[in-house]
């Protein structure tokens, strides 16, 4: 069965509202800080610890000359922290040697930096520098396999199928509300499908799957 995009992304703005990012950021480089924390924990507790993370450093030379102890200890709650700090220093050093300590604009070249990959590129210049962008995380590969949008369990495979049928302009918009409607309604373990408005579009609820 065709997919009606346009009818999903209402049925999805129906249930989450406007398409939005839940960690806080003011910049490319507060939001890529946050990313790199966001793994294994939840937006509230990164956006808890980055109040007063983005008083305190407020450069990538801050992350990278700070001492790996006291980073890690600034954001110890996000948990994993050690691997964290070593690698907000690892992309801090690489942004300064290779970008002149700037963000990059395009996706593919961002996600050659070391810590980054395509999942983060895609969000961060997408989000920072409102480019089209498709951020295939855990709520995109398992939301999109049950509607029936892709069969690939591949991130950069399910990417390029997702291009083949949402518009250009609407990738950045559609993978925000997908990945907000993994994280409250088309859940891992039990999803919610009673309170789901995509149920008509779903392969997953209609038996499909």
């Amino acid at each position: 069965m065709k997919k009606d995009i346009g009818s999903i992304m209402e049925a999805l703005r129906g249930m989450h509202g406007e398409p939005r990012c839940e960690l806080h950021y003011s910049n490319a480089l507060e939001l890529t800080v946050a990313t790199v924390l966001s793994a294994q924990c939840t937006d509230e507790r990164v956006n808890k610890v980055t109040k007063d993370l983005f008083k305190k450093y407020r450069s990538w030379k801050a992350y990278l000359d700070a001492p790996q102890e006291e980073l890690e200890e600034d954001i110890r709650p996000t948990g994993f922290y050690r691997n964290k700090a070593k690698s907000l220093k690892n992309i801090a050093h690489e942004l300064i040697e290779r970008f002149h300590a700037k963000v990059p604009d395009d996706i593919d070249t961002f996600a050659t930096v070391k810590g980054i990959g395509r999942k983060s590129a895609n969000m961060i210049v997408g989000l920072a520098y409102d480019k089209p962008a498709v951020i295939v995380d855990t709520h995109m590969i398992r939301v999109t396999r049950r509607i029936g949008l892709t069969k690939e369990e591949d991130p950069e495979k399910i990417e390029k199928d997702i291009k083949k049928v949402v518009p250009q302009s609407m990738w950045t918009a559609f993978s925000l509300l997908i990945v907000l409607h993994g994280r409250y309604i088309c859940k891992a373990r039990k999803p919610e499908c009673v309170k789901c408005l995509l149920r008509d579009y779903c392969d997953y609820y209609l038996g499909g799957s």
